[in-house]
């Protein structure tokens, strides 16, 4: 199961209804947060959420709206006593960034580890994420991210016997350990059918259409998009400064086909952007206006 949890929808600035961009996923213990911007902390504390579990905190770009609340989410972890590593993720000078901003959080009971992004595409596992991370297009060097939970093959009894695999490491190589045993090495493969299909949710704001976000969201559970305008006119806005608006969205979506779209980091002058759906839902019917708080948790297929 794959938790996911929008916590702030606006952008720019934010609202005394809507925070900045943020969105955690939990899976197996383990949380990620994706961009830290103002009003991070509060949004977890309405959900009930800790931040304490957070291992992986992934970074689009570094705008202020997107990283202003990490300080302050830094020093409430190391309040709560946390020892373990956390890990950030982000565009090239990702440190540099953080540092600066640690000025006014210099002490930590935990070490921060950098992983810093430089190539269009990258791919890394951490704990039972893998992580993809795409370059898009905006004022300055912004990915989208691609969180995929894979799910392994179902055991296959006749298989295990057919190769001669011991019984009683069965168990152990359908968690997908590797064991040699008498000399003889055994894979999971040996007693695992095909992949099944897993989880996937495509995170992605600040941009202007490319064909890469389609890409990645094809056949995705969840596309959470960036909308930043939804009224006519603001085409020309959103083409200067880099963003999309509802429609060009809503294109992607109905490119991707993900089963479900939510819209988010509106512009400030976007108070109502459900007045704005239904021509968004005339081209991908399955899009929503999301609102801070907005979650979801995706289970795996039923076979």
């Amino acid at each position: 199961m794959l938790d996911i949890c929008l916590l702030g929808t606006g952008g720019m600035m934010p609202l005394p209804y809507r925070w900045l961009t943020s969105m955690m996923a939990r899976c197996d213990g383990s949380s990620l947060l994706i961009d830290c911007g103002e009003g991070t902390q509060i949004a977890l504390k309405e959900k009930g959420w800790s931040p304490k579990p957070i291992d992986v905190i992934c970074f689009t770009h570094y705008h202020a709206d997107h990283i202003s609340g990490l300080p302050g989410l830094l020093l409430t972890m190391g309040n709560a006593e946390r020892t373990e590593p956390l890990i950030l993720i982000g565009p090239k000078g990702l440190k540099r960034v953080v540092e600066a901003l640690r000025m006014i959080a210099p002490e930590l009971p935990f070490s921060i580890q950098y992983m810093e992004l430089s190539e269009p595409r990258e791919r890394l596992q951490i704990g039972p994420y893998q992580i993809e991370a795409f370059r898009v297009n905006h004022g300055v060097v912004c990915y989208g991210y691609s969180l995929s939970i894979p799910r392994t093959g179902k055991f296959d009894v006749e298989r295990a016997k057919s190769q001669n695999v011991p019984m009683k490491i069965w168990s152990r190589l359908q968690k997908g350990e590797s064991i040699l045993l008498d000399g003889v090495s055994y894979s999971p493969g040996m007693v695992l059918g095909p992949a099944r299909r897993g989880l996937k949710v495509v995170y992605c704001t600040d941009t202007r259409p490319v064909p890469v976000i389609a890409e990645y969201a094809s056949r995705a559970d969840l596309l959470i998009c960036e909308g930043m305008y939804g009224e006519e006119g603001k085409e020309a806005k959103a083409r200067e400064y880099k963003h999309m608006t509802f429609k060009e969205a809503a294109q992607i979506a109905k490119e991707a086909q993900p089963k479900e779209m939510w819209l988010t980091h509106y512009s400030p002058s976007l108070t109502r952007p459900e007045e704005f759906m239904d021509q968004v839902r005339e081209i991908f019917p399955q899009a929503i206006a999301a609102r801070d708080g907005r979650s979801v948790e995706l289970e795996f297929d039923e076979e």
